[in-house]
């Protein structure tokens, strides 16, 4: 039996779709993950730091890259992709579909300056607060059930 991944987006082709690489941070708190989310700089929404993906660079990198300018992130990226989702990105008024891979990032520090600080709120959450304040339906599944007994 083949498993259908519970992806949904609008697009014309194939080719219309474009990927991004995304950062699951974490840190331990009494034996229990806690997830950083962050606010997006055009409607606030809490959302996880993701970027575009960069030429020699790793997806896990990329997603490392954009914990740190988005979120002041410093820590251990995984290369271990755990899950993927979907989301539409405005981009000139039209809706541009994403998938967005997500690679778990713990958390080492967070510093005070950052390339995007000011631009963005930062906040830790329990992993089921986490997953009740992001908007897409496989996020907050993925935030929900993430386990990082699983990391190797």
């Amino acid at each position: 039996m083949i498993k259908q991944l519970p992806i949904s987006f609008q697009a014309a082709h194939k080719s219309d779709v474009r990927s991004q690489f995304a950062a699951l941070c974490f840190r331990m708190r009494a034996d229990k993950p806690q997830v950083l989310l962050i606010t997006s700089r055009g409607s606030g929404r809490w959302i996880i730091p993701k970027g575009w993906p960069v030429d020699g660079v790793t997806p896990a990198q990329s997603a490392a890259r954009e914990a740190w300018e988005e979120a002041g992130v410093t820590g251990k990226v995984y290369d271990q992709c755990l899950g993927l989702y979907s989301y539409s990105k405005s981009l000139n008024g039209t809706g541009l579909p994403i998938v967005a891979m997500i690679y778990p990032v713990k958390v080492d520090a967070l510093a005070s300056n950052y390339p995007e600080e000011g631009q963005r709120v930062r906040k830790w959450f329990s992993q089921k607060k986490a997953s009740s304040l992001v908007a897409q339906p496989e996020l907050a599944r993925i935030l929900k059930d993430f386990d990082p007994g699983i990391l190797s």
